[in-house]
């Protein structure tokens, strides 16, 4: 028994918890039940009986035990813990949680890979989802990014085409290479998170041993109204670890839970995993004056430039007590922000403001927000929002108009002030920056700077190890790709392809 670990142990822990043993069994309703092993039948052998209520209790309840797995980041852990404040930023933003030091929020965080389902392996190589839930005073404010300071794609209308194309083949039901790469070799601007995943952090060790971006620009407005851009960076204290193709490969098979299990024991043990919060700041001039687009998620902001300034804390002390109820539950959204930090004009997040809160509606419910964990619950929620399905909190008498005589809640004058306004122009259009933007600069510097010559090896390899499978005249024009990034990186794929390439045909 001694290799038994907090996770394999969690049912005996349990019965340690029960001082006044297991008590009864009960109906939905709260009625106690006699028999739980056999149905109410005429006779030993005769039919069952259609006024057996708890059977039926139990059987319609079973059958309604799935929700729909999220479209993506559906395989993930959950821990909850706190955000403590250790350095003073409030001349940039006046949202509560920062607003002294050595405040602590409550927090909650799921981590997940994006393109496979429920049950795939936690190991494989796939950016992972770093999603952050924070219960602020102001209410709640979510944080939902990635283990990557990038993204794939800057336009949020490509991105359903791009999740399809990490999913399967609508035909055969199995991944497939070519609508993979067929969609990363036509959007160019794909290069420096390809380059990115397919390097060592494409295959992180577990999830303590990554770090979290916002990955977005949103913008920060102080108590006089002045606003800052700002990007969110969490540096893991654990370090960062990855694990080598070999070793993934290798927990697929023999631990797919490997990544879930990883964070429940260090917690259960004490060896809770922390994160410090830094930020970026670029002001309004900057921006304007910015040698690239800012608001593009697939670039980064150069370090050199807008230097990381320290913020606080996130501790994750906390095991979820039950994974359905507080994690496949656990509702996040970019569009859960509070007074003093808004969105900026990144045109992917735009399209997550409303996307994730639909696909909530969808998976959870119209009034998902009252599920316990995802309820506000340090504010009072007061609206003009009424009923739907699974609403326990309906407001009692308060009226359900504005304006009113009545006393219903009014607008907030701090909202107001922290939502200044700014002048925007342009010509009204649908502008395509797949091929006008600068795509390759940056996945240029990656490669070349920050890739010791092993991962640049590691790197190549791993790419022809997935392109391998795609057809040829696809693997031509991503060698074309990659060439683009450096001519190196286009000349070992080149020639790690050499041996496929008599199985496909170009077309």
């Amino acid at each position: 028994m001694a290799s038994r670990d907090p996770a394999t142990d969690q049912l005996v822990n349990y019965r340690k918890t029960l001082k006044d043993g297991p008590g009864y069994i009960t109906t939905k309703a709260g009625a106690p039940v006699g028999v739980q092993t056999a149905l109410l039948t005429v006779g030993k052998n005769g039919p069952p009986l259609l006024q057996d209520v708890n059977f039926l209790d139990e059987m319609s309840a079973f059958d309604r035990e799935r929700i729909p797995e999220r479209v993506v980041h559906a395989k993930g852990a959950g821990a909850f813990g706190y955000f403590e404040v250790t350095h003073d930023i409030t001349k940039y933003t006046a949202a509560k949680i920062f607003e002294t030091i050595g405040k602590k929020t409550p927090c909650a965080i799921r981590f997940s890979t994006v393109g496979g389902e429920s049950g795939s392996a936690d190991t494989v190589r796939d950016p992972r989802g770093f999603a952050m839930k924070f219960y602020t005073d102001d209410g709640n404010w979510d944080l939902v990014g990635n283990n990557t300071p990038i993204f794939f794609i800057r336009d949020a209308s490509l991105f359903p085409s791009f999740i399809h194309t990490q999913k399967r083949n609508p035909a055969t039901h199995l991944k497939d290479p070519d609508m993979f790469w067929d969609f990363i070799t036509l959007r160019p601007e794909t290069a420096h998170q390809i380059v990115y995943l397919f390097g060592d952090r494409g295959l992180p060790d577990g999830h303590r041993h990554m770090n979290g971006y916002g990955s977005h620009t949103f913008k920060l407005v102080n108590a006089q109204g002045v606003a800052h851009w700002v990007k969110f960076h969490f540096k893991t204290n654990q370090g960062v670890k990855n694990l080598t193709v070999e070793k993934a490969n290798e927990l697929a098979s023999s631990d797919p839970d490997y990544a879930i299990r990883d964070l429940y024991n260090a917690i259960a043990r004490g060896n809770c995993p922390s994160w410090n919060l830094h930020i970026q700041i670029m002001t309004m001039a900057q921006a304007e004056n910015c040698k690239f687009n800012p608001f593009d998620v697939t670039k980064v902001w150069p370090h050199a430039e807008y230097p990381l300034i320290p913020v606080g804390k996130m501790v994750l002390d906390r095991n979820p007590k039950n994974y359905f109820a507080e994690i496949e539950q656990l509702a996040f959204s970019p569009a859960n922000l509070v007074p003093g930090i808004e969105p900026s004009p990144d045109k992917m997040l735009q399209g997550r403001l409303f996307s994730y809160s639909d696909t909530h509606r969808h998976r959870l419910g119209a009034n998902y927000l009252q599920i316990p964990v995802n309820c506000p619950y340090r504010v009072n929620v007061s609206n003009y929002q009424r009923d739907g399905p699974q609403n326990i909190r309906n407001q009692d008498g308060a009226p359900n108009y504005f304006p009113n005589s009545f006393s219903g809640p009014q607008e907030c004058p701090r909202a107001q002030r922290l939502q200044p306004r700014y002048n925007v122009s342009g010509d009204v259009d649908k502008y395509d920056s797949g091929q006008t933007e600068d795509n390759f600069s940056q996945a240029t510097l990656l490669y070349k700077n920050v890739f010791d010559d092993a991962q640049k090896q590691r790197t190549a390899e791993n790419i022809v190890g997935h392109l391998k499978d795609a057809a040829g005249f696809i693997q031509e024009r991503a060698i074309k790709m990659f060439t683009q990034v450096h001519p190196e990186l286009g000349s070992k794929i080149a020639a790690g392809l050499a041996p496929f390439k008599k199985y496909h045909a170009n077309l």
